[in-house]
């Protein structure tokens, strides 16, 4: 399930402190740092629309991610204004469920083996030891 293998790629995001935007939270971190290695197969509005998507359908399980904003290049907008009204458990809830559906999205459309190359190009210290590549 990618939602679980979603919240192992956080938990290692937020220890490492890979920070692609500092102001991020790890989900919102991850989001960005896949924005340029996809825009490179699929183009900013590609990027946007599956970023769109993904929002979209972690958006059902958790309401508060409705008040965000997908740009066309898929850069997030408010994340500061939720991240100031909410409390850290909900802020993780919202990340894992967003990650979760993007990381499923791309299974669907490149499949597991590209996805967990994808994500081992950008953290290379990120083994998939790490998480269980079968939850993909």
């Amino acid at each position: 399930m990618p939602r679980d293998f979603a919240g192992k790629l956080l938990a290692y995001v937020a220890a490492a402190g890979a920070a692609v935007e500092p102001q991020d939270l790890p989900g919102f971190r991850v989001c960005a740092a896949l924005r340029e290695p996809l825009a490179k197969f699929m183009g900013a509005a590609g990027v946007g629309a599956l970023l769109a998507r993904a929002l979209a359908l972690a958006s059902v399980q958790i309401p508060w991610l409705r008040q965000l904003r997908v740009h066309d290049d898929g850069t997030l907008d408010g994340v500061a204004e939720i991240e100031a009204k909410l409390g850290p458990g909900a802020i993780a809830e919202g990340e894992i469920a967003l990650v979760g559906h993007l990381l499923g999205l791309l299974v669907t459309f490149i499949g597991p083996a590209l996805t967990l190359s994808l994500l081992h190009d950008i953290w290379p210290d990120w083994t998939i030891e790490m998480a269980d590549p079968a939850a993909l």
